[in-house]
Order: structure tokens, then C-alpha cells, then sequence
């Protein structure tokens, strides 16, 4: 009777002890722009899944896409404020708090995606994560928005010629809208959530996204012509408030670093997986695709811009380390 009452005490200890565990466990709000079919969205899932494997089930995400805790700008604030726990949003969009971050987006800064993985995933881009520290923000990672590819409503891209005049959507950051102004469009910035209604109401002619969010916000319904011109890669950056991560213990902090690149790993290679499908689809959907667009001219009128940057912001020394591996094997 007796070893049968102590084996009672252990199995309640044991279920007291679950039911601990599972008082102590935490949902972080994980917040994104881009609509639900997005990899962004994928990668969120997956960030879960990995966080919730390496605390034992003491820290997990709620994924909200769609812009549902509210447009980039939004997000950002709410991340500083503490309302929104973890976002992912487009490196170009902390320019406005970290101007060098902006250095990213300068046209043809990166020779190819696995130059520009070794940047960011480097020197460089830790550095710009440091940056992010004053504004109440921890850097976790790098993960992959794409290319950046032009579309429009008007006719086929070929060489820069082809732009001049449109209204051509942007991002807020300085080195997008340099670049369109040479090459002589008229840029808007405008969040993604506002750019499909933009365009179908033909308040911008033009819009400049990665393959994967064309697709998944659905830009081609009201973009009919795609040029492959690669002309910029753009990162996104996953970011926690820096408060809530440093209460974190040293042991979850560091799962969630982990998590964070792992589950960017994962989703970089969803989008490069999707491309070659995601261009073949859009040619079904009768949307014209100019595959093969000489870059040259492109490089020749917008390299202007980068000067323009490094004069205004400064970033000499991280455009030099940028392209100290450019070649690295």
C-alpha cells in the first residue's frame, strides 16, 4: 500500500508539474505584411514550430500576415512599443530609423543571391542588426523577400527607356527612389497593402516587387507586363522588441537567434525554389514575361545613385566589406 500511495504522489507531482509547464508557456505575436499564401507566412509557421522545439514548449508565435496588426510603418512602431512582440518587414523599411540600412537596396550592390546571403549573414549585415538596438529593436535575422522585378501596365521593359514616365511604386527608401528617379520614372512610395487598389485604380502605373510577393498579393491581375530585371535584391529583417528579449532567459534568448536563421534558411529556400513555377503560371495567366533583360544599361544610369547614398549617409566601409565577399567560394 505503501510503495502503491507513493507511486500516486509521483503521478500527481508529475501531472502538477505539466500543468506548470503549460501555465508558463508564451505566445509571442509575430506580425507580417504579406498575404497568408506567402513564404513569409510559411517561414512564420516554421519559426513556431522550431521556437516551441527548443524551449520544450515554453515560447511559441501567433503568425498574423495580411498587415493585420497593421501596415510596415505600423508594425515597426508596435515592435518598439512592445504591442507587437516579433515582425518581419523589408530592410528598406528601417532606412527612415537606419539610414545605412538603406545601403541594401542600392542597385546591383550584390552580384548574386549567395553574395548577398554571405553579406548579410556576415559582418555587414550583423552590424546593421547592432544598429537597430537604439531604437528599442533586437536584430534577429535575414530572411528572403527576392530580386526585385518590374511590372507595369503600359507595355514591356527592355532597357531603361522603357521606364521614363511611369508611376512607378517604390519602397520609402532613399536608394529605391534615387534609382527610379534615374532612371526616370516618377516613384511613389506606398506599403503593400495599399498597392494592388493603386494599381487597379491606375494611381500608379508601375510597381517593383521580388516574384514571390507578385504572386501572392496578386499584383499580375492588374500588372500585365513583367520584366525580369534583378536590378535590386531586397532582404527582410526579423526584429523583437528589445525589452521582451531581454527578459527573456539567456537559454530562450538564444533559441530564439537560432530559431529566427534556421526557419530563414527554410524560407529562402521556398522562395528560390517557387521562381521558375511562379514565372511559368503568370505566362499561363496570359501576364508577358521579358526573361532576359541586359542588366548593363540598368547598372550604367542608376550607378549614379550610389554616390548620391555614401554622400548623404555615409557607408563607404560597409559597401567595401560587402564586396570583399563577393567572391568568396
Amino acid at each position: 500500500m505503501k510503495i502503491k500511495g507513493m507511486f500516486k504522489t509521483l503521478l500527481m507531482a508529475g501531472a502538477l508539474a505539466g500543468m506548470f509547464a503549460a501555465a508558463q508557456a508564451e505566445t509571442l505575436r509575430f506580425a507580417s505584411e504579406a498575404p497568408r499564401s506567402d513564404t513569409q507566412f510559411q517561414g512564420g509557421e516554421k519559426f513556431s514550430e522550431l521556437l516551441k522545439a527548443k524551449t520544450k514548449g515554453a515560447l511559441e508565435l501567433k503568425v498574423y500576415p495580411d498587415s493585420s496588426l497593421g501596415k510596415f510603418d505600423a508594425a515597426i512602431s508596435g515592435v518598439r512599443g512592445g504591442t507587437i512582440d516579433i515582425i518581419v518587414s523589408g530592410s528598406g523599411n528601417f532606412s527612415g530609423l537606419v539610414p545605412l540600412m538603406g545601403i541594401f537596396d542600392i542597385p546591383f550592390m550584390f552580384k548574386d543571391t549567395a553574395h548577398a546571403y554571405r553579406a548579410l549573414d556576415g559582418k555587414p549585415g550583423q552590424d546593421m542588426l547592432d544598429k537597430l538596438a537604439e531604437f528599442n529593436m533586437k536584430g534577429l535575422a535575414y530572411w528572403d523577400n527576392g530580386w526585385r522585378q518590374m511590372s507595369n501596365s503600359k507595355h514591356p521593359i527592355n532597357v531603361p527607356a522603357d521606364v521614363k514616365g511611369l508611376k512607378m511604386r517604390t519602397t520609402g527608401s532613399p536608394a529605391h527612389i534615387e534609382a527610379f528617379k534615374l532612371l526616370g520614372a516618377n516613384p511613389v512610395p506606398m506599403p503593400l497593402a495599399e498597392l494592388y487598389t493603386a494599381l487597379e485604380m491606375k494611381t500608379v502605373d508601375a510597381q517593383e516587387h521580388p516574384i514571390g510577393v507578385l504572386w501572392s498579393a496578386k499584383l499580375y491581375e492588374v500588372q500585365k507586363h513583367l520584366s525580369l530585371t534583378y536590378h535590386a535584391y531586397s532582404a527582410l529583417v526579423v526584429v523583437m522588441n528589445k525589452q521582451k528579449f531581454e527578459s527573456l532567459s539567456p537559454a530562450n534568448q538564444k533559441a530564439i537567434v537560432e530559431a529566427a536563421r534556421e526557419a530563414g534558411a527554410y524560407q529562402r529556400k521556398l522562395n528560390n525554389d517557387n521562381i521558375a513555377k511562379i514565372v511559368a503560371d503568370l505566362k499561363k495567366l496570359n501576364v508577358s514575361v521579358v526573361e532576359k533583360v541586359d542588366p548593363a544599361p540598368f547598372l550604367e544610369a542608376t550607378k549614379a545613385g550610389r554616390k548620391t547614398f555614401t554622400d548623404k549617409f555615409g557607408g563607404e566601409d560597409v559597401i567595401k566589406a560587402i564586396d570583399a565577399v563577393r567572391d568568396v567560394k
